[in-house]
């Protein structure tokens, strides 16, 4: 078989040969050089034998469908409200493929560096090389700079670097190790005498410091919940001594017994000891403390501890997302490096799966213009959309809650501004005012916020007690008080909050914001530098985004955002022939309401497809009913189609509805995409391949236009669309099955294109309906196929289960088969449409079928059995037929299906 290097084609190729070596597009990776070498001169060159630890990112799939299901599983009136991905969906759905990770390996290898991690989701490749291996590969220099402001050399490219591979990279950590992780806790002994501004001093530590109960008195009052059976997970570039948190949890009253589990994770070659550089050790020491004050009952803290030296971000985050333990993340750290792709990817598959992540917004009072987009400087990643920034207040008192914006003047307080790198969120939609000097039509920072002032922590390996403050304090204490929200969740059966952003926004912009939240509208974060200062002021703005929690009242609103909770989650599909019958006709529902006071509920369906026993009703608090929705007598009338609707359970009592969709689907195909238009296996509906494929069982696709091949070669795998499918293994069948519902005692149409453009022997194609699956019921098998072209293949099947495998299998030694279009339509028996009498002339319609040839007779007596044929093939649905009166007083039809 002849293959022709330099064809990327979106077909699916499943014959075992060897591809020869392709042909590669240059990628320059823009965004790698920092900005602050063009004001430096090189102080040498990087020596070709040393080695580098680079960490490769990789671009996700279906980038527009995974944005879709993040809104759609954040948003309430959603049938995936909350209906989370675990890592392995996420990686089957949106990960790279298989073959472009396992590709990318390949070409590191070949260029002489040596894989040393990869990731399950396959975002992340780790490689490690010598230097010179990096300069060749990525076609740059790696020149050497006196940092100017810290007591060390950094390398770096001399030019972008572009990479000679045909699989797509999105960046290269690594190349420069001028990025170093930034702490952003400040030593209050130091700071706070710099302003006049109002101290916090109500606290039972030292001095007046806030510890543990303080801060469950101020923002979880009176609550029980405790964090149980919850677990946070913290982002470190650091370690911490063990002595200084249980001397933490001794001081604030908790038992040895109930001290809470801490785990370490150890990434890229950190050996977990305190460096005690930059307050390091202080930071993540006040992190796991602040967790612990908030949510004492945690069942686990997990430490993600990246190499502070060899600093890899992207590595730790990556590490959390597929490890997914953890409902709720925090991260007190910044870095410097812009707006990163890669990172942005994690955090939408932390959204996809439940994890809630929170980031100290920074402590460095007002952006300054485009500061907080600014790649040399360490604000990665408060600039993000995908993640909940928070900002820091001053509390002046617990008992009845009074805070100001955390503001100590120089430069040091609440950050928040203005990220112009990312567009307005929908959920920030509508808070942009003159008053908090918002923007609409970009990112505004932080969300929300909580105390970050007049901290006590214990660091130090019992040697150091301190007061600190920062927007580092208040992350972790956001980070425990979601597991409270958590806990409460698993409680009521719910499923963990996720991403709270549209939540949070939707109770900003709601009747019961202040019942939620307390409003902080006294203080700034103004400062000297900053041409734009902002004010804290009623509602929303950008010190302290929406204010801070008040206790069980978010609590309740995050976690049952409803009293009534239903069971399953999401609506169903019908589907059957013009007539019926469909299958399935019902869905069960269990209504529960979770809440403290009776409700009222009722059931409404536009469509009038649905019925509901009962259709509504009240139910006492704690109390529950089984609900059936019922497909009536609406679509045996309806023509084939898809008919698309949804039905709602709406509490009454809160005004809340919540919408399930439903399908009903008529005389349509059960093949889940028909067409192959997904592009690889990960993405072909319900589609599993049994077999080897090429050698190693790589698959090799792309997607581009059919048409756009130099000899059309390519466009010889596809009938139609972008996509096709060549299936056809040397030596032995290789199958191709989709397991699909069926009817009992239904007919069904199997269709397909088939060619085979070779003609070389020897071949064999089998289709198999398999309705006692896995036993082998055939319906085609033929061999030694000539050159044939697309060719249309119809099958009248029926089926004896509710399931039934449809399955393709070919061989082909030296060429192969091209599949597509594969459609399994249920046939309906013909039944009458309508009767039209013009004069002495009178037309019959039915329900006809594509590709099907019915016969129309007509007897004039029932009793002999005589019928006179009116026509065959008759596809359109339609005939008319002359009667004379005088000749046939009487006539009766009937219509058949030919076979």
């Amino acid at each position: 078989m002849r293959f022709y290097p330099g064809i990327i084609f979106s077909a699916l190729l499943l014959s075992s040969f060897h591809l020869p070596a392709q042909d590669v597009n240059k990628q320059i990776l823009r965004g790698h050089v920092p900005a602050i070498v063009s004001h430096l001169k090189p102080t040498g060159k990087v020596a070709a034998t040393r080695q580098l630890n680079l960490s490769i990112g990789l671009p996700l799939r279906s980038q527009s469908a995974l944005e879709t299901f993040i809104a759609e599983v954040s948003d309430p009136s959603s049938p995936d409200y909350r209906h989370y991905l675990t890592p392995e969906q996420f990686a089957a759905q949106f990960g790279p493929t298989e073959d472009d990770y396992r590709e990318l390996k390949n070409f590191f290898r070949a260029n002489g560096f040596t894989v040393t991690g990869e990731s399950p989701n396959r975002l992340l490749l780790d490689v490690r090389g010598s230097a010179a291996d990096v300069e060749r590969t990525f076609h740059v220099a790696l020149r050497t700079y006196r940092h100017p402001t810290e007591n060390r050399t950094f390398f770096a490219p001399d030019t972008e670097p572009s990479i000679d591979s045909s699989v797509r990279i999105l960046d290269v950590n690594g190349l420069t190790d001028l990025p170093r992780p930034h702490s952003k806790v400040i030593v209050g002994a130091v700071n706070e005498t710099v302003s006049g501004a109002p101290k916090g001093g109500a606290g039972s530590g030292p001095t007046g410091n806030y510890v543990g109960g303080d801060l469950r008195n101020a923002y979880a009052p009176g609550v029980s919940l405790t964090g149980a059976g919850q677990t946070v997970a913290l982002v470190q570039f650091d370690g911490y001594y063990s002595k200084d948190i249980t001397n933490y949890e001794n001081f604030i009253g908790i038992a040895p017994a109930n001290y809470v589990p801490l785990t370490n994770v150890l990434i890229d070659g950190f050996n977990g000891l305190p460096t005690g550089a930059n307050n390091a050790n202080l930071e993540v020491s006040l992190d796991i403390e602040m967790v612990i004050s908030m949510a004492p009952g945690v069942s686990k803290i997990i430490l993600y501890e990246g190499n502070p030296s060899s600093f890899f971000p992207n590595d730790v985050l990556n590490k959390i997302a597929t490890d997914n333990l953890a409902s709720q993340v925090s991260s007190s750290w910044g870095w410097s490096g812009g707006p990163d792709a890669t990172t942005e990817q994690i955090f939408k598959q932390m959204i996809a799966q439940g994890q809630t992540y929170f980031n100290a917004s920074g402590d460095s009072d007002a952006f300054i213009t485009n500061q907080v987009d600014n790649p040399p400087l360490p604000n990665q990643p408060s600039a993000s959309t995908n993640i909940t920034q928070v900002g820091g207040t001053t509390l002046l008192s617990t008992n009845s809650v009074s805070e100001t914006v955390w503001n100590w003047g120089g430069g040091s307080g609440s950050s928040g501004g203005i990220s112009f790198s990312n567009v307005l969120p929908t959920w920030q939609s509508g808070i942009a005012t003159a008053a908090n000097h918002g923007s609409p039509a970009h990112r505004n920072i932080p969300d929300v916020a909580m105390v970050g002032d007049n901290i006590f922590v214990k660091y130090g390996n019992g040697l150091n007690a301190t007061n600190v403050g920062g927007t580092s304090v208040a992350a972790p204490l956001w980070a425990g008080f979601t597991a409270l929200i958590n806990q409460k969740a698993a409680q009521a059966g719910r499923p963990p909050v996720g991403f709270i952003n549209p939540a949070i926004y939707a109770i900003g912009k709601g009747p019961n914001y202040t019942s939620d939240f307390n409003d902080v509208t006294s203080g700034n974060n103004y400062w000297s530098s900053s041409p734009t200062n902002y004010p804290a002021v009623a509602g929303y703005d950008l010190c302290t985004g929406w204010g801070t929690p008040k206790g069980n009242s978010l609590i309740t609103a995050l976690a049952i955002p409803d009293a009534l909770f239903i069971t399953p989650g999401s609506g169903f599909t019908a589907v059957g022939a013009a007539g019926g019958p469909f299958l399935p006709t019902s869905q069960t529902f269990l209504l529960t309401n979770t809440g403290a006071a009776s409700l009222n509920w009722v059931f409404l369906d536009p469509s009038n497809l649905l019925g509901a026993a009962p259709s509504g009703g009240t139910l006492a608090a704690g109390g529950a009913t089984t609900v059936a929705v019922q497909l009536g007598n609406g679509g045996l009338n309806l023509l084939p189609g898809i008919y698309s609707s949804s039905f709602t359970f709406s509490n009454l009592t809160s005004g809340v509805g919540q919408e399930q969709q439903f399908s009903l689907q008529i005389g349509q195909s059960y093949i889940q995409d028909s067409g192959f238009e997904g592009g690889d296996f990960t993405n072909f509906g319900d589609w599993t391949f049994v077999g080897t494929g090429f050698s190693g069982g790589t698959l090799y696709n792309g997607v581009v236009t059919a048409g756009t091949f130099t000899d059309n070669y390519g466009t010889n795998f596809i009938h139609s669309g972008l996509s096709g499918v060549v299936l056809g293994e040397a030596g032995q069948l290789a199958y191709l099955y989709e397991t699909i519902p069926t009817i009992p005692g239904q007919t069904y149409l199997v269709s397909f294109w088939l060619n085979e453009r070779d003609g070389a022997t020897p071949n064999q194609f089998v289709v198999n309906w398999n309705t006692n699956w896995p036993a082998t019921n055939t319906i085609y098998n033929v061999s030694n196929f000539g050159y044939f072209d697309w060719t249309n293949y119809l099958f009248i099947v029926s089926a004896t289960r509710t399931n039934t495998v449809l399955q393709f299998g070919a061989q082909n030694d030296s060429g192969y088969f091209g599949l597509d279009d594969v459609y399994v339509y249920p046939i309906p028996s013909p039944s009458l449409r309508s009767i039209a009498v013009t004069n002495n002339s009178t037309t019959f319609t039915w329900n006809s079928f594509t590709n099907l040839a019915y016969r129309i007779q007509y007897s004039t007596n029932l009793a002999t059995g005589n019928w006179i044929t009116l026509g065959t093939n008759k596809a359109s649905g339609s005939i008319s037929s002359t009667n004379t009166a005088t000749v046939d007083p009487q006539r009766f039809y009937r219509i058949q299906r030919l076979p």
